[in-house]
């Protein structure tokens, strides 16, 4: 008894130390089933055998009582450590290979056990060997003995808080008249205790939001809208979104999330907070006077005025009812200068016509163009065109096609817009050479039109 009341003790002490130092899941575990004893004498000299021999010899050897005979409770530690304590029940009927007249067994054992979980299938495998060490006392009918244990067993975990645990355990009395011997047990085993404060099946110690019901998914924290993405990480957490706008939504798909989307309903261009631009111009249609008319920000959308139709907008023309150059800020020239004159005629020597005829070719009509834009930038000008021709061919001949030219381009001119009674237009034949008739390059030279102030 002396050595009862010093493992008693020492039991004590050991469920009382750490009581509150875990912090894992579900730090309790009992654990209910049978258990077969085995008192075959071990670890002696042959012929009584090894520790081992006969060791899996059930049907000769094992002491089973068939009915609930083996209840333990363990306390989690930490860092794989329990502390479990044990008590057991059985009948011997046969010792060895001998028979006994069904001698009662009883025994209360205590073991400090090391997992071996997270080192074969990392945390929260289902397989989960260990190997324990501990005391007990044990009586065998009325001979009672302090026992040192060594343990192997294996927790088969079926789900978060329910196992099979199977165990072997070898007993080393200390007196002599208590056999060494074997004791086995397989239990079903139910893990309780972890604390879980918001009811949302994450325990406390994983939950990151341990007073606010979540997910598992996101360590129980939880998703208001239901979108994947976790309420702390998301800019909008009571409406449904997507994950590349920090879960807020798009309603109108057009890329711009609707808590930054002025026109959240209309689909529009994220450089202008998510509004259409219907025509373009930079200015989003909800601030665009002129929605569908291209126009400056500064003139709310819609285009500058040109009231003369001259090119330049009345914002910058000093004379907006009346057609000018841009040379005289909008206002009309009286005459052309010199220079504009010298490049007007630098496109009408370039006119062409087909050959012997007053019909222009199609390349021409560019040349022609650029004239026109001159001439309506003097509307109050008069001008004369004058047709020259070399001296191919009989004088007469060459004054008809070049009348015939000059009223061609004349013609022209007044089609697109210039008023006929400011031209003139008359053919001079080859009487106003300005090159030799003598050579291809002058003759060349000689075939124009020129263009005179009046």
């Amino acid at each position: 008894m002396k050595n009862l009341s010093r493992l008693c003790l020492a039991m004590l002490l050991l469920l009382c130390f750490n009581v509150n130092a875990q912090d894992e899941n579900n730090p309790w575990k009992i654990t209910i089933g049978a258990n077969a004893v085995d008192l075959y004498p071990v670890g002696e000299d042959a012929p009584l055998g090894d520790y081992f021999d006969e060791y899996f010899n059930a049907t000769d050897h094992y002491n089973i009582l068939p009915s609930l005979s083996t209840v333990s409770v363990s306390k989690y530690l930490s860092s794989g450590f329990s502390l479990t304590a044990q008590g057991s029940i059985n009948e011997i009927d046969k010792v060895g290979d001998s028979s006994a007249d069904d001698l009662s067994y009883y025994a209360v054992d205590g073991t400090i056990s090391y997992s071996f979980r997270d080192l074969v299938n990392g945390p929260g495998g289902w397989f989960d060997p260990y190997l324990g060490v501990g005391g007990g006392y044990t009586w065998v009918d009325e001979i009672g003995a302090g026992t040192l244990n060594g343990t192997v067993g294996i927790n088969f975990w079926l789900s978060d808080n329910i196992g099979i645990t199977a165990q072997s355990s070898y007993k080393h009395a200390f007196e002599d008249y208590l056999p060494k011997h074997f004791q086995h047990s397989v239990g079903l085993s139910i893990a309780f205790g972890g604390t879980d404060t918001d009811g949302d099946g994450v325990y406390d110690k994983d939950d990151a939001c341990p007073d606010v019901p979540g997910l598992e998914a996101f360590n129980g924290c939880p998703d208001s809208d239901n979108d994947g993405i976790e309420d702390s990480k998301d800019d909008c957490p009571n409406e449904a979104g997507l994950a590349e706008f920090n879960g807020c939504p798009d309603s109108d798909n057009d890329g711009v999330p609707d808590n930054k989307d002025e026109c959240p309903t209309e689909a529009g261009l994220k450089n202008l907070n998510g509004c259409p631009d219907a025509d373009g111009d930079g200015v989003a249609d909800k601030d665009d006077k002129c929605p569908n008319e291209k126009g400056p920000a500064a003139n709310e959308g819609c285009p500058w005025p040109d009231t003369d139709g001259d090119g330049i907008l009345d914002k910058d023309d000093k004379c907006p009812n009346e057609a000018g150059t841009v040379a005289n800020n909008g206002c009309p020239e009286v005459k052309p200068t010199a220079e504009v004159m010298k490049q007007l005629n630098e496109y009408a020597r370039t006119i062409l016509f087909e050959t012997g005829k007053a019909s222009f070719q199609k390349e021409t009509d560019g040349v022609l163009q650029a004239m026109v834009a001159i001439l309506k930038e003097y509307p109050q000008a008069s001008f004369a065109i004058e047709g020259h021709t070399d001296s191919v061919g009989s004088e007469k001949t060459n004054e008809l096609l070049s009348d015939r030219r000059a009223n061609a381009v004349m013609d022209y001119l007044v089609a697109k817009g210039i008023d006929q009674d400011r031209l003139t237009a008359k053919g001079y034949g080859e009487s106003n050479p300005i090159a030799s008739n003598k050579t291809a390059a002058g003759r060349k030279n000689n075939r124009r039109v020129e263009v005179k102030l009046k």
